[in-house]
């Protein structure tokens, strides 16, 4: 099967965000693009049978205590790296966030409001969550408007993808205090160059080819990794079977 792993990608200069994906063909051979809209990789001639996106899939109504069981279930797995696992709050909280029109900082005291209205005990929502907010509400509307796409696209972690890969938590942090991290992001090339990626795909040089950051392209070969054991049938969910949300949504993380 073709599969793809889609990650979210930063503004490097160029005045665009949205998303990166790498695509693996069924010889394996893997090639990269950028996407305005994740529902781009849909619309090419040769399609990805199987996605696996780092971004949340499933938003409940309310947030019970620790959060969603995906987030719950997976972190003690990853150690050190278990805060790159963000809590997501509501859709309404998540929803909240996203009218251009207001101020980021109204938005995001809005987005806390609605968070702490809609959970148990009562949370606001995190700075680096409130970052995704855009593009889990694209990627939401997305797979609520169309229903063939939910059984091709699924929720994956990075990290959750690189302790399955590693076969345990990996000891180096891609990032220190934002900043990528040489080491951890070689760590990283390392384990995908063992799983089958091509040293070219995985490069800095083809990282600013696209204009994306360095561990948005590596996190997209993870994403792609989860996308073939997804299709081979060899991937995990957390939990499993997936719950769902009130949209039907499936709501889980796959490695």
């Amino acid at each position: 099967m073709r599969v793809a792993g889609v990650d979210g990608c930063k503004d490097r200069g160029d005045g665009k965000g949205g998303w990166v994906a790498v695509i693996v063909e069924p010889d394996g051979s893997a090639h990269a693009t950028r996407l305005r809209a994740i529902a781009e990789l849909f619309e090419r001639p040769l399609a990805p049978h199987i996605v696996a996106v780092d971004m949340p899939i499933g938003l409940p109504e309310r947030i019970e205590t620790n959060g969603r069981a995906p987030e719950r279930l997976v972190r003690p797995k990853l150690g050190q790296r278990q805060s790159s696992v963000f809590s997501m709050p509501s859709r309404a909280a998540v929803y909240a966030s996203v009218d251009d029109s207001v101020p980021e900082a109204a938005r995001y005291r809005h987005a806390c409001a609605v968070a702490l209205a809609t959970s148990t005990p009562p949370r606001k929502v995190s700075r680096q969550g409130f970052a995704l907010f855009p593009r889990i509400v694209e990627l939401d509307r997305w797979l609520r408007a169309t229903p063939a796409a939910r059984e091709k696209v699924f929720e994956c972690h990075p990290e959750v993808s690189f302790w399955a890969m590693n076969k345990r938590e990996l000891d180096l942090p891609k990032k220190v205090k934002g900043i990528a991290a040489a080491p951890g992001l070689e760590l990283r090339r390392r384990l995908l160059e063992a799983a089958g990626f091509a040293p070219e795909i995985l490069s800095p040089l083809k990282a600013r080819e696209l204009r994306v950051g360095e561990d948005d392209l590596i996190d997209a070969c993870a994403a792609a990794w989860t996308a073939g054991r997804i299709a081979r049938g060899e991937a995990t969910s957390f939990p499993s079977p997936p719950e769902r949300d009130s949209e039907g949504l499936p709501i889980a993380i796959w490695a």
